[in-house]
């Protein structure tokens, strides 16, 4: 069996309805089809779902939409981060109460925690959860980094089981995994860097182009775990434009205008985030073409 929180997780979009409202039936629809094409596990309410812009209620529903379509199938990995410990308490708890089966919590943001502020924030919120952990490293986002020193730190805490690494520095993925134990999964943040940290010992990936993809990500990051680096190479190559579009503008502005171009979802986002400019579009539906998929070819 599949050991848990490996793989590919998707960091699912959240589809609204052409009034801003919460589209459930879109969130299930969604949800459906992330494991109808085997990937391993869903991460509702990250970045790429627009959270700081949902409500708790709505965040609540999301990860409650997501774990009943799921049914057991594959495990839920819900957001719960923040830069107050203790709204990312209640935050955990809550997804808890949702029905997650782990928690996904990023490095409080703006107010730049030291390394001892991040290793008490992060024991605060795991010892108010008995659910699993994955950590979230962004600092291309949050303004803070998280060392290979301080995850060690937190490995030691049993139900932290993982980071999600999204630094961009494949040296200080390298620190990490030589620094924490064999069984704490180092999962990729960037699908571009997926293959190299799979190649070094990571265990896989938190996609966003998995919404997109979920197929091909799910085989690429398959034929990596098998030890088939030739086949894992040539689908990189192949997809690498669409890895990279995706963030051609904040993320989840390209990938969700993909998403609605391939008719799988509406092209609705909550302020401050508003659709991409027309020349990073135009970049968008090009290398959909490239990578052959055709706008439009997904029915609703």
């Amino acid at each position: 069996m599949r050991e848990t929180w490996t793989g590919v997780g998707t960091a699912l979009i959240t589809p609204f309805t052409k009034s801003g409202e919460l589209d459930e039936a879109g969130v299930r629809r969604l949800a459906r089809r992330q494991i109808d094409a085997g990937v391993h596990f869903l991460v509702p309410c990250g970045t790429t779902g627009e959270t700081p812009t949902l409500s708790d209620a709505e965040k609540r529903r999301v990860v409650e939409l997501v774990v009943e379509e799921a049914a057991g199938r594959v495990p839920v990995m819900a957001g719960a981060g923040g830069y107050d410990t203790k709204e990312v308490v209640h935050a955990a708890r809550e997804m808890a109460r949702a029905g997650a089966d782990g928690l996904l919590s990023v490095t409080p943001y703006y107010n730049k925690p030291t390394p001892e502020g991040l290793f008490q924030h992060f024991s605060a919120v795991a010892d108010a959860t008995p659910l699993p952990i994955v950590l979230y490293n962004v600092p291309g986002r949050t303004g803070c980094n998280m060392d290979a020193s301080t995850v060690a730190r937190l490995a030691t805490i049993p139900h932290i089981v993982g980071v999600k690494e999204a630094s961009g520095n494949i040296q200080q993925m390298a620190e990490i995994l030589r620094a924490v134990p064999p069984d704490f999964r180092v999962l990729s943040g960037d699908d571009a860097i997926t293959i190299p940290l799979m190649a070094i010992g990571g265990r896989g990936i938190i996609s966003v182009a998995s919404n997109e993809i979920p197929a091909e990500m799910a085989q690429m990051v398959e034929a990596a775990e098998r030890g088939d680096y030739r086949a894992a190479r040539e689908m990189h190559q192949r997809l690498l434009p669409l890895l990279l579009v995706n963030f051609v503008e904040s993320n989840p502005g390209p990938v969700k205008f993909a998403m609605a171009a391939m008719g799988l979802c509406e092209e609705v986002y909550r302020l401050p985030m508003v659709p991409p400019r027309q020349a990073s579009k135009e970049k968008v539906l090009a290398v959909l073409s490239e990578v052959g998929i055709t706008a439009g070819m997904m029915p609703r």
